[in-house]
């Protein structure tokens, strides 16, 4: 699946999380749970951006 990169506001993903509530939850929740795993990754728990930058691999991670 090719997958593409977006930047929006908090108050712009926070819109298109409340248009994705409106659809039926079976067809949205895997969608909705991406958005906020990626966005708590991003935002810390007081509202302030984090440090958005990919963690690193660890030397094991690299020889799997």
């Amino acid at each position: 699946m090719q997958e593409i990169t977006l930047k929006l506001s908090i108050e712009e993903a926070n819109l298109i999380l409340e248009a994705l509530g409106n659809l039926p939850f079976k067809r949205v929740y895997p969608l909705i749970g991406k958005i906020q795993q990626q966005a708590s990754v991003q935002v810390g728990s007081d509202g302030h951006m984090t440090n958005t930058l990919p963690a690193e691999p660890d030397d094991e991670e690299q020889t799997e």
